[in-house]
């Protein structure tokens, strides 16, 4: 696999990269459905709700957490996991206003 030369980017550009990535897998998608439609923290209960094993969830949400989508909070022996409000909305303004570009009316292809 090749070396991504992220300094060669601007920060934007970087960071669509990083946002995009979150959803590049659909365990990752339905892991953040099944927040978003629980309304509430979710402790646990993701193996049953998505059918992936253990380690395979804690990775996703590893990831998830990483680039700020998510939260945790340590609850005795599980760890809870809910929406970062501020970091969702940020990433939506992000990605919305690259996907409002619109194309140019050109006939040149």
């Amino acid at each position: 696999m090749g070396l991504i030369k992220s300094e060669i980017f601007t920060d934007n550009q970087n960071k669509i990269s990083t946002l995009a990535k979150a959803f590049a897998h659909p365990a990752r998608v339905a892991i953040l459905q099944h927040i978003f439609q629980s309304n509430s923290c979710i402790c646990g209960d993701l193996v049953e709700e998505i059918g992936l094993a253990q380690s395979t969830i804690s990775q996703h949400l590893k990831e998830l957490k990483n680039i700020g989508l998510i939260k945790g909070n340590i609850e005795g022996t599980s760890v809870c996991y809910c929406i970062d409000k501020d970091n969702w909305s940020n990433m939506k303004n992000t990605i919305n206003e690259f996907l409002n570009q619109d194309a140019l009316e050109n006939n040149c292809c």
